[in-house]
């Protein structure tokens, strides 16, 4: 076993894990992953906390907020982000403070650039919460609670009322970007850092395809591009991003399963490589990972390859800041994989690293 406490070396990426507790889990686990040969320790608990099912990362790397659940007074429960202090060479994590922040749960949660306000998302709830973030890290009160509309899309058993899934900050840390599953659009937030609130920015959304089911997205590093995973259709929209306007607009759809697979499949986590070169995307039901290059003038897509993920519905993975190995959450065979990254083409190389871990779904590496 490779326990934290051997988390010294140079070459050791260390990464935290957000999980569904009530089985074997019970909170944020840290696992390390040697930089050289892609081995990987065994998970270690570093924080109890009720379904910390996604993270984020404070910008100076000291703090980790989560999404949790919290008992209210007549007994139900809410959505709530917690925050934690990070012990960079343990992943020990200590609890600085929790906030409610919707009746409904949480799906999806991001940090500003600045490190001043939290951004979140409901999806039950149909609403988009902000909060400050106070000296040392912690959370403040909540400044605002937006709730999202629009006409349903066509998929009855998916689409049947606004569905908002996921939160992404520009580039320039001026607006906030929530895919809304529901109503196959992405809403724009305009961020105030200063108080920790949004506002509605006009025009206020792009459309995507109807059925296709907006869940996450991703900026290329120049800012020039923006891509929207949709999880119902199994594809990706490619857009332009204006940055003075912060619109997007889309130009293209690209599948994410193979041309002859039939089967249904439900798209979970886009990440886009630190070059700009290349994009990745996990598929549930194929349980692959699609793999893309990147025109980096045009910002169009061409899929490489389809990896299979090493285990059954990867509901998230990570890429290392450097770009060399991608670390793959399967939730319902409860273990990791890890792949190695060709820097040149961008395919992936199974390394036949694969540890247990209890239902992982969501892998935030360190800096």
């Amino acid at each position: 076993m490779l326990g934290m406490a051997h988390l010294t070396s140079a070459r050791d990426y260390l990464a935290l894990l957000g999980t569904y507790t009530g089985g074997d889990s019970r909170g944020i686990y840290a696992v390390r992953l040697d930089a050289e040969t892609g081995a990987l320790s065994m998970p270690e608990l570093v924080a109890e906390l009720p379904h910390p099912e996604f993270l984020a990362l404070h910008p100076n790397g000291g703090v980790v907020y989560a999404l949790t659940r919290v008992t209210e007074s007549d007994g139900g429960t809410s959505g709530a982000i917690a925050s934690f202090a990070v012990d960079s060479t343990t992943g020990r994590l200590s609890a600085l403070n929790t906030e409610s922040a919707s009746s409904g749960g949480l799906t999806h949660l991001a940090v500003d650039a600045t490190g001043r306000m939290v951004v979140a998302a409901s999806y039950g709830g149909a609403q988009v919460v902000s909060f400050p973030i106070e000296a040392g890290g912690r959370l403040g009160k909540r400044a605002r609670m937006l709730v999202q509309a629009g006409p349903p899309g066509p998929n009855q058993a998916r689409q049947e009322s606004p569905h908002p899934h996921s939160v992404t900050i520009s580039p320039d840390d001026r607006f906030a970007f929530v895919a809304d599953l529901g109503v196959d659009r992405v809403f724009a937030y305009r961020l105030s850092p200063a108080d920790g609130s949004i506002e509605p920015h006009m025009p206020g959304h792009t459309t995507v395809t109807p059925g296709a089911g907006p869940r996450h997205t991703a900026f290329s590093p120049d800012g020039k591009s923006f891509y929207i995973l949709n999880e119902l259709d199994g594809t990706i929209t490619s857009c332009r991003y204006d940055i003075d306007g912060g619109v997007a607009e889309p130009f293209q759809r690209i599948s994410t399963s193979p041309d002859d697979y039939t089967g249904r499949n439900s798209c979970s986590e886009i990440r886009m490589h630190p070059s700009g070169r290349f994009v990745y995307a996990a598929n549930r039901g194929y349980n692959g990972l699609a793999v893309f290059s990147r025109d980096v003038e045009t910002g169009e897509l061409a899929r490489i390859e389809i990896m299979p993920g090493g285990g059954e519905t990867p509901r998230n993975f990570g890429l290392t800041p450097d770009g060399q190995w991608l670390l793959c959450a399967n939730q319902n065979s409860d273990n990791l994989t890890v792949f190695r990254i060709d820097q040149e083409t961008g395919r992936l190389e199974s390394t036949g690293q694969s540890v247990d871990s209890p239902t992982p779904v969501c892998v935030l590496f360190l800096p």
